[in-house]
């Protein structure tokens, strides 16, 4: 399959789609509402964050719509996961408070980080082992060679990005964190719509270069990812947008990412989004029960995803040629 395009939510189902032509080509049931969802690089599985389990299902499988793997441990929603490239393990963020690492040749947790308070996003380095976490206290950077907390970066005050702090403003809970894959910019971004950026080079130190207030006040930023080609940012809303900035920089300098594209054409809160391998377009998910994709480069919808009976909370995606 060269194109695996899944999206779920409080429906209890995870559908599959002809990315091309919008035809939902498979549907199973994950037994729960999906708060995420990761494909693995080899496209062979796709992983469901539900509460408290995730589960795996085997994507090229018509034969089994049962899960082939269910991970334990969590003992609230899983808000995010992912997979190590290798697809060695996979690591997952927890209301709970805590952040797991699951050998997948197990189904109980092989690692576990307590964080102190709920977890909502997790990311991993591309080129370290190293977890990324955002909790509604703040960032912290795990090391899984020693199993300990490296870094925290706190939400209670934030210095102008030409200081030396990593700390933030605006007291609330971060609501998504992210890393470039050259490794370079790590961003989080709080339910306020307060996004910060930093230069990741150093894990112990990382050097604060951004912060700026990405969707109107009032509004709850609910995702941000950066593209695949390290040059582009989107955040999704519950404005009922998907925004794109510019975050091409130079050198470690300061900077002001640029908003160059809003994507309105959701009539309901956009939860979750995911860009294509060659950073060209997007796939949104949204509230208003469906998924768009869109073309960047346009700015308009190419495709419209129809069939969920709830709202879209989650998208994956994998389109690499890898």
């Amino acid at each position: 399959m060269s194109v695996v395009l899944a999206t779920a939510g409080n429906d209890h189902k995870i559908r599959f789609w002809e990315a091309p032509s919008g035809i939902n080509s498979k549907t199973l049931r994950a037994g729960a509402p999906v708060n995420c969802l990761e494909i693995t690089p080899n496209k062979q599985f796709i992983a469901a964050g539900c509460n408290p389990q995730i589960r795996l299902f085997e994507i090229n499988d018509n034969s089994n719509p049962n899960a082939v793997l269910v991970l334990s441990g969590h003992k609230a929603a899983v808000t995010s996961i992912g997979f190590q490239k290798e697809v060695r393990y996979l690591y997952s963020g927890s209301e709970d408070g805590t952040v797991k690492i699951f050998d997948l040749r197990s189904p109980n947790a092989s690692c576990t980080f307590d964080c102190k308070a709920r977890v909502m996003s997790v990311a991993h380095h591309p080129d370290r082992a190293e977890i990324i976490s955002g909790d509604e206290n703040g960032v912290k950077i795990w090391d899984l060679s020693t199993s300990k907390c490296i870094n925290e970066l706190s939400p209670d005050a934030y210095s102008s990005p030409s200081s030396a702090s990593s700390s933030f403003s605006q007291r609330a809970s971060i609501q998504s964190v992210d890393i470039s894959e050259d490794g370079r910019t790590c961003i989080a971004a709080n339910n306020h719509a307060y996004v910060f950026m930093w230069d990741a080079t150093d894990s112990t130190n990382f050097k604060p270069i951004a912060k700026f207030h990405a969707h109107p006040t009032g509004t709850y930023l609910l995702k941000a990812k950066i593209s695949p080609d390290n040059r582009q940012l989107v955040t999704c809303s519950s404005d009922q947008s998907a925004r794109i900035f510019d975050i091409t920089r130079h050198g470690n300098e300061t900077f002001m990412p640029k908003l160059t594209k809003t994507l309105a054409q959701h009539n309901k809160w956009v939860w979750d989004c995911v860009f294509s391998a060659d950073s060209s377009y997007l796939v949104t998910a949204s509230s208003d029960h469906t998924a768009r994709l869109f073309s960047l480069q346009k700015g308009e919808v190419v495709r419209q995803y129809t069939g969920h009976q709830s709202a879209v909370t989650c998208v994956a995606l994998n389109d690499s040629s890898s």
